[in-house]
């Protein structure tokens, strides 16, 4: 390379300003958004955006007061609780107040607000029936699709913020559709949507990464979701306002289910554990099970506060909710079936809405019906091409969905596995589908 070119780049880099964008809003998200967030919003504050950290909390306005906060001018030190900021991080963020705290964010593409165009089908990593059996939701690239059951109709796209939906939850009367997903490495995100009119109701941006299992209790009052920092976070199903978060999984949190009474909920991790929780304050109640292998999929049963649950190494097993007797100890005295190992990791299972079968599908192409009261195979499903990673029953009971690393939709006979039909969920470009 010529020696003359060097020289440009190097006074560039060395005399460059600070820039937002690039340097102090990954920065805050890093270290600030935990508790400066739409959804947290300690002190009113939100660090998530120029325009919200601007505007500051109760404690005025924003920019000036976080070097404060940082250098410890201000009392307590933040991040409260955490260890300081780094002296090249605070003299980053010095340097950008100093040079007038400019917002050099790009406009946010109009891909998020326009249909995103497919040239090729995404990986599926959710879908769900609606409670009428009219309806079927789809995961997308930054949207979700619903289409009328049988998939021959497109009915709505529901374009959101989060480029991943990872999980979908109807309420028990169909008005309301829970997704959870976000953007890798960037927000996680909860959308409450109006599945009828295609119209967004609320939504919900927490954590620095996508969040996991999305539930949503049985009475619609409570939404849970797991995340990539350890924590369950819990919003008012109406309002997505947060009502608590909870820390006491020492793993990625990717799947919660609430009992059928909605007073209580399970939350597995990759720290092995299926905790239940008190809905309603959050409290830790004990463990469900014997700690085994990491945890990454769980379900309940329809009627009985019974849950599958899945695993990384490839087992599945059934447990009651409840112990014989409360201990806060793991053990195996609420354990009904251990399922015969899978031929790859665990993404995900589902019940029958009857609760006679469940079926169990992860990193293999291949869908396992198991027969509910034994814990006996019954059927598999074939014809994918690669991994499984969402799976829905009819409310009907007769039929069982499958999606995941292809792109299509099967629809199978759910006792028989016969494969009935398939479609791509996502319109291609040049009208195709």
């Amino acid at each position: 390379m010529n020696p003359r070119w060097l020289f440009p780049f190097a006074v560039v880099g060395l005399f460059a300003q600070p820039s937002f964008h690039r340097d102090v809003l990954p920065l805050l998200k890093k270290n600030c958004q935990g508790c400066h967030s739409p959804a947290m919003r300690s002190s009113d504050l939100d660090v998530t955006t120029f325009a919200a950290f601007a505007k500051g909390g109760k404690r005025g306005p924003a920019i000036p007061l976080t070097l404060k906060y940082l250098t410890g001018e201000t009392q307590p030190r933040m991040p409260l609780g955490q260890p300081s900021l780094a002296a090249a991080d605070i003299d980053l963020y010095k340097k950008w107040v100093e040079a007038g705290a400019k917002d050099d964010s790009p406009a946010e593409t109009s891909a998020v607000h326009t249909p995103t165009v497919y040239r090729q089908p995404p990986v599926l990593n959710a879908l769900r029936f609606s409670p009428d059996g009219n309806q079927i939701a789809v995961s997308g690239n930054r949207e979700i699709l619903i289409h009328s059951a049988d998939g021959n109709k497109l009915l709505h796209r529901l374009q959101g913020r989060a480029e991943r939906i990872l999980s979908l939850a109807y309420s028990s009367d169909g008005s309301l559709l829970v997704a959870g997903g976000g953007t890798p490495a960037q927000f996680g995100e909860v959308q409450i949507w109006d599945p009828r009119s295609g119209k967004a109701i609320n939504a919900a941006t927490l954590t620095n990464d996508t969040v996991f299992g999305a539930s949503l209790a049985p009475d619609s009052s409570r939404i849970a979701v797991g995340c990539a920092d350890n924590t369950v976070h819990v919003f008012d199903a109406k309002s997505a306002k947060e009502l608590y978060k909870i820390g006491n999984h020492e793993g990625w949190v990717l799947g919660t289910v609430f009992g059928s009474d909605s007073k209580r909920f399970v939350s597995v991790s990759r720290d092995r554990a299926a905790k239940l929780n008190d809905a309603a304050s959050g409290a830790f109640l004990e463990n469900v099970n014997l700690l085994r292998g990491e945890l990454t999929a769980v379900a309940r049963h329809p009627k009985k506060d019974i849950v599958a649950i899945g695993s990384e190494d490839r087992y599945a097993f059934v447990y009651k909710m409840d112990r014989p007797r409360n201990m806060k100890i793991a053990d195996d005295s609420t354990l009904i079936h251990k399922i015969d190992r899978q031929d790859g990791a665990i993404a995900t299972i589902d019940w029958s809405p009857d609760g006679e079968l469940f079926a169990i599908a992860g990193n293999s192409p291949t869908v396992n019906v198991y027969n509910a009261e034994t814990g006996k195979l019954t059927a598999s499903c074939k014809g994918h091409a690669g991994g499984i990673y969402a799976l829905a029953f009819t409310p009907d009971g007769k039929r069982l969905a499958t999606g995941g690393f292809d792109g299509k939709v099967r629809v199978y006979n759910a006792r028989t596995c016969e494969l009935q039909h398939g479609f791509i969920p996502v319109p291609l470009s040049g009208g195709t589908q």
